[in-house]
């Protein structure tokens, strides 16, 4: 295999994992900081949505600076 796992070096894996059980040794975060990161764990971002409302909102103000701007100049 081109990643150097051969199926019986995958078998051979595969027996010492379900021999070592790892999965019952993981207790979670035991602290508030790993607790809070923990929660976020799934979180994928989200920030774009934010920003293009933000960008929307300050190009009305633009455009409503420049309408006042040409009603004073008139």
């Amino acid at each position: 295999m081109a990643n150097g796992w051969t199926p019986e070096r995958r078998a051979r894996q595969a027996e010492l994992i379900r021999a070592w059980q790892p999965w019952s040794q993981s207790t979670g975060p035991k602290t508030t900081g790993g607790k809070a990161q923990a929660a976020r764990n799934a979180f994928k971002g989200g920030h774009r949505p934010a920003v293009r409302a933000l960008a929307r909102a300050v190009g009305e103000l633009l455009r409503d600076q420049v309408e006042g701007l040409h009603r004073i100049a008139r």
